[in-house]
């Protein structure tokens, strides 16, 4: 009898916190959802007026005389976040495969606690260092004022590794022990395991890394803004300065109004499309992956 009931209860409880984790789910979308269409409803109307061709490739950013193009702005946030991910992934990935495959575990602890401390420190705070140190450096060095697409890529990449070194460990740590001890009951070495068994087979992990670090420095607005010079150009080297499309919407959205609004809810609206197809890329690519790996 008291078997009976006690069942009874463990079914309620566990359909409750079901019912629970359904709704924030529900909910979740539904922001999700909300949010989509807003961007859309306020950047739509102005890429119908004049074109997205024109938006996208027009390299005139004027809004007081009504000339609306990102491109130089579109380039730059490109040419940042592909600086930033040239340096970082390959040492994010290293580093991941250090800690879960390499370093005691007391080092493994103490790397993965400096990783997460990295991971909390404000944007803004990065810029500042960049700011301070990183500008500076590079003026003395290598030459021009330091503002620039280097000093962005540098401060981005520091602040997307925690990213791409804590998914990176994960889907490396999920990686079955079989696999490790099949390959090395074969003969292989150590590291010839960890190259050709263990990072194969935690691929689609490490692919969700590099694309959410990318997703994250794409999306970088305060450290960047620091550091770049903000200058509405086509960078023509890697010290040039540089405005990307999150700091253009974060220094106008204060002042903007009518068609000038809209052109950076636009902005906002090729951010999203672009990420999105980034993501749907990727994922596709992972599947068609395993797919052929199966065969």
């Amino acid at each position: 009898m008291n078997k009976d009931k006690n069942n009874r209860n463990r079914r309620r409880s566990e359909n409750v916190i079901e019912n629970i984790l359904m709704l924030c789910a529900a909910i979740f979308i539904l922001v999700i959802i909300l949010i989509t269409i807003f961007i859309f409803a306020k950047g739509m109307p102005l890429l119908l007026k004049i074109g997205i061709v024109d938006f996208l490739f027009n390299s005139n950013w004027m809004p007081g005389k009504g000339n609306y193009g990102i491109w130089t702005m579109f380039v730059g946030s490109l040419a940042v976040t592909f600086m930033a991910m040239v340096w970082a992934v390959p040492l994010g990935i290293i580093t991941a495969i250090f800690m879960a495959e390499i370093a005691p575990p007391r080092v493994a602890k103490i790397l993965g606690s400096m990783v997460e401390l990295l991971a909390g420190i404000p944007s803004v705070v990065y810029g500042f260092v960049g700011l301070i140190v990183i500008v500076p450096f590079i003026r003395e060095v290598l030459g021009g004022n330091g503002l620039s697409v280097l000093a962005g890529a540098i401060i981005l990449g520091i602040m997307i590794l925690p990213t791409i070194i804590s998914i990176s460990r994960d889907a490396l740590l999920a990686v079955p022990p079989e696999y490790k001890e099949g390959s090395l009951a074969l003969g292989a070495t150590r590291y010839q395991t960890i190259a050709r068994v263990i990072v194969p087979a935690a691929r689609s992990g490490i692919v969700t890394a590099v694309v959410l670090g990318m997703g994250r420095a794409i999306g970088e607005t305060m450290a960047v803004i620091m550091v770049t010079g903000n200058a509405t150009v086509i960078p023509g080297s890697i010290l040039s300065p540089v405005r990307t499309m999150t700091s253009n919407i974060v220094l106008e959205m204060g002042y903007a109004t009518g068609d000038h609004q809209a052109a950076l809810f636009a902005t906002g609206m090729i951010l999203f499309v672009f990420i999105v197809c980034l993501n749907l890329l990727v994922s596709i690519s992972v599947k068609a992956g395993r797919a052929h790996g199966g065969k």
